[in-house]
């Protein structure tokens, strides 16, 4: 199966199409900004697609991070996502941008956990915990830099994500011992990977803005979906 992935969640706009079968990267755009993502999506996804012998035809479904991050990207990526599954008629699945953060380092298994830190802004960061084999040991979150380092235990963990650097200073800080891996935006292919083996009904596509009343785990308490071999 073949999956366009979507990423306006965080500092870029970004697109992939990804072969399951192959397991090959079709096509692939990525261009960092922190506004101007409405105008830059429909552009890139056409770009994207036209190296893609088959085209838009040759989809089976669409993935979209789906926060948190950005409000506006957020929406202009599921209202883009929603509108291309309609018109082609394929199901679209939301992956938690916390959880694209992680995927890459899921594929390489080291002892200990791994750790997903988005900037929320005003000394705040949106974080969840997994097991290496991606298994969520909490809901997502959002907290102060310092308790959300105190949240994780004593590790080893491997932080990863745009606030990886500032949440390995406080866990540092508190006794945790970590390893950040600091990235701006998610990698689109691992958005694609973990799309591709997202059930609709488990992911699906909508916000996820990790308010304290109303937070959940994407894809409730299953591990991150991601394609085996």
């Amino acid at each position: 199966m073949r999956i366009l992935a979507i990423d306006t969640s965080c500092a870029a706009c970004s697109v992939a199409v990804y072969d399951g079968a192959a397991r090959a990267t079709l096509s692939r755009r990525s261009q960092p900004m922190a506004h101007g993502h409405a105008e830059a999506l429909g552009p890139m996804v056409e770009a994207a697609m036209a190296q893609v012998e088959g085209g838009f035809a040759s989809l089976g479904k669409i993935a979209v991070a789906i926060g948190p991050g950005s409000f506006t990207g957020i929406r202009i990526g599921l209202a883009m996502a929603r509108a291309m599954g309609l018109t082609l008629d394929v199901p679209v699945v939301g992956v938690s941008t916390l959880a694209a953060f992680v995927a890459p380092l899921i594929e390489d298994p080291q002892p200990g956990i791994l750790v997903s830190a988005v900037d929320a802004k005003h000394g705040s960061v949106y974080f969840q915990a997994f097991e290496a084999t991606g298994r969520p040991l909490f809901a997502p979150r959002v907290a102060p830099f310092r308790d959300a380092a105190k949240a994780t235990g004593v590790g080893p963990a491997r932080v990863a994500g745009d606030a990886a650097g500032p949440f390995a200073i406080e866990a540092l800080g508190a006794g945790v011992a970590c390893e950040p891996f600091p990235t701006p935006y998610p990698d689109i292919v691992a958005i694609a990977r973990v799309g591709l083996a997202a059930k609709p009904e488990d992911w699906p596509a909508r916000p996820l803005y990790v308010k304290p009343p109303d937070a959940k785990p994407a894809g409730g308490a299953d591990a991150i979906a991601r394609i085996e071999g």
